[in-house]
């Protein structure tokens, strides 16, 4: 298991660090890093944990996080076989005084300090701002210097100035969270994604956390800010929005797929988390004149 704080290798004469990933999968440990981090997915799909957000994900999205945010992509099931596709994304991490500690303090830096504050929620970046952002990541690879430095301040700067972004964890969330945290949830998170098509048993995820049933749920409450019922339902809730996407299979057999017991137990908890029924969802992403 890695270690719950990633250590990112800025080193002192280093504003930031932008690397491209090709892997496999995507790092599947939940971990957290006192730097900021702008990511991009290129290639790829699955469902990511940020702070108390449960999401699937896909090709070209964009989100801005800040320190010490909890964060996960987890890649689909398929990436994880020997014939694995392949996933590949774009990171740049940077420290908040990364151009020295009174820059965010002067009256150009309103705009970019806004962001930075929103960033401890994590942005989700979308429209046009999300087009900019790709091609301008992109052309970052190809940089060095000052002029890289220069593409960096300028993107972070449209992305301050827009109003294309959407905040992912939920207003008021908060995060306390060391390292024996991360591990335990770590292993938690991973029960769960292998099994949540399935039957999913709260004594195996509190045993896995080495703790009594009650124990386990009030701290995954604190820490998760949502019970564990709630957890579970919403990774499965995830998974359904990829598959109602999809054509070839039923609401029915996806609300199976899905863990689901009953299709009235999926329908249920489906309005509950998107605030519509699964035939609307699926009307609206396939239809969206409808």
């Amino acid at each position: 298991m890695k270690a719950a704080i990633q250590k990112i290798p800025i080193s002192a004469d280093q504003a930031f660090v932008i690397r491209e990933l090709r892997d496999p999968y995507f790092d599947p440990n939940w971990h957290f890093h006192p730097e900021y981090q702008l990511f991009l997915v290129l290639k790829g799909s699955g469902t990511r944990f940020i702070g108390d957000s449960i999401a699937h994900f896909e090709e070209g999205e964009v989100l801005f996080t800040g320190p010490n945010l909890p964060h996960l992509w987890r890649s689909d099931d398929l990436y994880f076989q020997e014939d694995s596709p392949g996933t590949h994304g774009l990171v740049i991490y940077f420290g908040e005084h990364f151009l020295g500690e009174a820059f965010l303090e002067k009256q150009e830096m309103h705009a970019l300090r806004q962001l930075f504050h929103q960033a401890h929620r994590g942005v989700e970046v979308v429209g046009a701002t999300r087009t900019y952002l790709t091609a301008a990541m992109q052309r970052m690879l190809t940089l060095e210097g000052f002029d890289r430095v220069l593409a960096l301040l300028q993107a972070l700067h449209v992305l301050a100035t827009s109003s294309e972004w959407r905040p992912v964890a939920s207003l008021g969330y908060s995060h306390a969270y060391n390292p024996t945290d991360a591990d335990r949830m770590n292993r938690v998170h991973t029960y769960v994604m292998d099994h949540f098509k399935g039957e999913v048993r709260l004594s195996e995820a509190a045993a896995l956390a080495s703790m009594s049933d009650s124990a386990f749920c009030r701290y995954f409450k604190a820490h998760a800010n949502k019970t564990f019922s709630a957890f579970v339902s919403e990774i499965r809730i995830g998974y359904a929005c990829k598959l109602l996407a999809q054509e070839h299979l039923s609401i029915t057999q996806i609300a199976y797929e899905c863990g689901f017991p009953t299709l009235s137990n999926f329908n249920r908890q489906f309005k509950r988390v998107t605030q519509e029924t699964p035939f609307h969802y699926r009307k609206q992403f396939l239809n969206p004149h409808y």
